[in-house]
């Protein structure tokens, strides 16, 4: 049996690009993230989608609940596993403050072995989100499961054999689907970053 995973990353929100929201609450969707949200809830809905899953933050079950609504099926399924990459300390730290800080140099370079202060380090998190693929290509439908750029970098490393350290080495930006085939024979990748708005 085959499942075919359509990884999505949450739409634009309120922090992108100023600071490291990580499991932040209170974290919606911009108004262009809304746009995004829909547009990506139109092309999904023609790719056959059965179930929507998402990480329980507020941009991830907003973005899950514009595709669930537009493909017609149940309301998004919150899972833990997809949840965003655990940055301890470094929560909530606006992006411009890291300057020339060591932790934060290793961390973008070596991720395999790094960890953040008080946080996930990056195998734990692909743990976590792998064994849920695993889980979900036993069902064998057509899945959407919203998530975060990293965890979709290490879903697709996985898939792919490539070492956590070089995940910043290909791009998963806000509102795009990567899909991945799942089945007992292994897994592939489909494709990469589709962006849909």
């Amino acid at each position: 049996m085959t499942a075919t995973i359509l990884l999505v990353r949450h739409a634009a929100h309120i922090d992108l690009d100023r600071r490291l929201s990580g499991r932040r609450a209170g974290v919606p969707l911009s108004d262009a993230g809304r746009q995004q949200a829909a547009a990506l809830g139109e092309r999904l809905a023609r790719r056959g989608v059965t179930r929507v899953e998402c990480s329980p933050l507020d941009r991830t079950v907003e973005t899950a609940a514009a595709i669930a609504r537009a493909c017609g099926v149940d309301a998004p399924t919150p899972v833990e596993a997809l949840l965003e990459i655990d940055l301890g300390e470094w929560t909530g730290r606006a992006l411009d403050s890291f300057g020339d800080d060591c932790d934060w140099r290793t961390w973008n370079t070596r991720r395999g072995t790094a960890r953040a202060p008080g946080g996930e380090s990056m195998a734990e998190a692909q743990a976590r989100v792998v064994a849920h693929l695993r889980t979900a290509a036993d069902i064998g439908e057509t899945v959407a499961m919203v998530t975060h750029a990293d965890m979709i970098r290490a879903a697709v490393a996985h898939v792919l054999g490539l070492p956590l350290d070089h995940l910043l080495r290909f791009e998963v930006e806000p509102a795009s689907v990567t899909g991945i085939a799942w089945g007992d024979w292994g897994a592939k990748l489909l494709w990469l970053n589709e962006k849909v708005h």
